[in-house]
């Protein structure tokens, strides 16, 4: 019986010929081979294909929908369903054709009828008709570019998450994990290609008696105005971190020392001129912030480095704070 006129299954209104995988396929033998294939109901919520389970059969949907999912924790809509089965459309095939297991959970969304191919049918089907067959290589192509846009989709996401983790949420800057992952490369960088690289180690004089004073809250709101001096006045190509605490750093890349010195006394000044409590248009209270600075040595690593800058912040604090050291 030619495929235009076989009946519909079940209680759906999908005829064979509306199915994506017999698309413009007309072939007796097909239909035959189709009529043993038997329609379950299943209702909503129910497992169809489960994770790591072998996949002996192929699934096409005449009425309602099927949510696959990574995982059977994620299987409605709104928590995570990669993908929803509409009707025509069919799914695993790639467990049946590779014999592996199921790498997804399918779950009906809501009550679905479902015409079932067992896998000796569905071959038998792709060697007689190649029209089934070249269904089948679009469906795959399908199949692989959607896989595709998911990987590169979740590779953004974990990326954007990653570079969320390397950002101090208080002040913006880059954090400590940042530091970590970036110092001793940029260091490795200035010795190989020869050109410096300059340090400049800040802490904000007597922030202890100014959080006792004025409170944390306050205390945190002179934090983010000091980062924004460092946002405000750095060139795009250097890096502000906040090195822990009331300690923030600076790194200037292709910078040597006597201009990383001005960068520091600009830096100076304007931490003197930062605002803190906006309403009232008062100056930064009792807060200024010492600034030492160093410039990378040769054999000198990342470490030797910021005990350098971290000594030269030493002898600003010595020498009376408020002010720029070597």
């Amino acid at each position: 019986m030619p495929l235009e006129h076989l009946t519909t299954f079940g209680a759906s209104s999908y005829s064979i010929g509306d199915l994506h995988l017999f698309d413009g396929v007309n072939d007796s033998a097909v239909a035959e081979l189709l009529a043993d294939c038997k329609v379950i109901l299943v209702p909503s919520g129910q497992t169809v294909l489960g994770n790591n389970k072998k996949g002996a059969r192929l699934y096409i949907v005449l009425r309602g929908s099927l949510g696959v999912a990574q995982s059977a924790s994620e299987v409605t809509l709104m928590d995570g369903t990669v993908s929803k089965i509409l009707p025509g459309e069919c799914v695993g095939e790639l467990s049946v054709l590779d014999e592996e297991n199921n790498s997804s959970n399918v779950t009906t969304l809501e009550e679905s009828e479902l015409l079932v191919i067992e896998a000796d049918h569905l071959w038998q089907l792709i060697d007689e008709s190649n029209g089934v067959a070249r269904n089948m290589l679009r469906l795959l192509s399908f199949r692989i570019r959607a896989a595709n846009a998911q990987i590169r989709k979740r590779h953004k996401v974990g990326e954007f998450y990653r570079q969320l983790s390397m950002v101090d949420g208080l002040t913006g800057l880059q954090n400590r994990a940042w530091l970590n992952n970036h110092l001793s490369t940029m260091v490795s960088t200035s010795h190989e290609v020869g050109n410096p690289l300059s340090m400049i180690l800040i802490d904000l004089d007597h922030f202890k008696k100014f959080n006792d004073v004025h409170g944390h809250l306050i205390g945190d709101e002179a934090l983010k105005a000091a980062a924004n001096v460092l946002i405000d006045t750095l060139r795009p190509r250097d890096f502000a971190v906040r090195y822990g605490g009331e300690e923030l750093m600076v790194l200037l890349p292709n910078t040597n020392l006597k201009a990383s010195t001005i960068v520091a006394e600009r830096l100076c000044e304007q931490m003197r001129q930062a605002i803190v409590f906006a309403d009232m248009h008062k100056p930064l209270p009792h807060i200024t912030a010492s600034f030492g600075v160093a410039t990378l040595a040769p054999n000198q690593d990342a470490e030797m480095l910021i005990a350098t800058a971290d000594a030269a912040l030493y002898r600003a604090k010595d020498a009376g704070r408020n002010q720029v050291a070597l």
